[in-house]
């Protein structure tokens, strides 16, 4: 079942695509099937039957409900997403924190940070000037989503963790570049892909 919920998942971000370029009014609608299929992903592979499963299955239920704003126009939405994506990397930081974390966190918390210095540095001159605060609070929370993720997974190796969620990360900058500095369809084209194999891989790992 999960394997099945996993190919869904691929065929809608590939109609997506598609939908991006040919029918961009209705891409809200394969955009929700494959938000709904990695749901689907984790509860099929067992998260609901353990602590940190369920407090992953919460982030991946508030990224939909971020998916779901972001498929709508204008500022507002936009800043709802915002929300419920910050409140979804806080979930999946109490996850990766309650699976346990490795002794030195120093490495992967100032990889991140140098990182997520750079790429604020960058973005914060094209952001306007009521939505810095917001942007800034992103990304230190998904910063701080990547460093745990890389901890807990040092502590107990599972690939899935790490690179599901640099891949969030990543996917992330593609959104910003095509909201704040340079639209087009390359962001989406890389960056949704990027997004949703993330997704797939933290929601196969909630089911442990």
């Amino acid at each position: 079942m999960p394997l099945a919920l996993t190919i869904v998942a691929i065929a809608a971000v590939a109609v997506l695509l598609y939908y991006e370029t040919r029918r961009p009014m209705e891409r809200r609608y394969p955009k929700m099937v494959a938000s709904s299929a990695f749901i689907g992903v984790a509860i099929a592979a067992g998260a609901l039957d353990s602590a940190f499963g369920t407090i992953m299955l919460a982030g991946l239920a508030l990224s939909w409900f971020g998916d779901l704003f972001l498929a709508l126009d204008g500022r507002g939405p936009f800043v709802a997403g915002l929300v419920a994506f910050l409140l979804g990397h806080l979930a999946y930081v109490a996850a990766f924190s309650y699976r346990g974390l490795a002794d030195d966190l120093l490495i992967p918390t100032l990889a991140v940070t140098v990182v997520a210095l750079v790429i604020a540095a960058w973005l914060l001159p094209t952001v306007p000037g009521e939505l810095r605060v917001p942007v800034i609070a992103y990304i230190a929370v998904i910063s701080a989503m990547v460093a745990l993720a890389v901890s807990t997974n040092a502590l107990s190796p599972d690939w899935r963790l790490p690179t599901g969620a640099v891949a969030f990360f990543v996917s992330d900058i593609f959104v910003a570049r095509d909201r704040f500095a340079s639209p087009g369809f390359i962001n989406r084209i890389l960056g949704l892909p990027l997004y949703y194999g993330g997704q797939l891989l933290l929601a196969w790992a909630a089911g442990g």
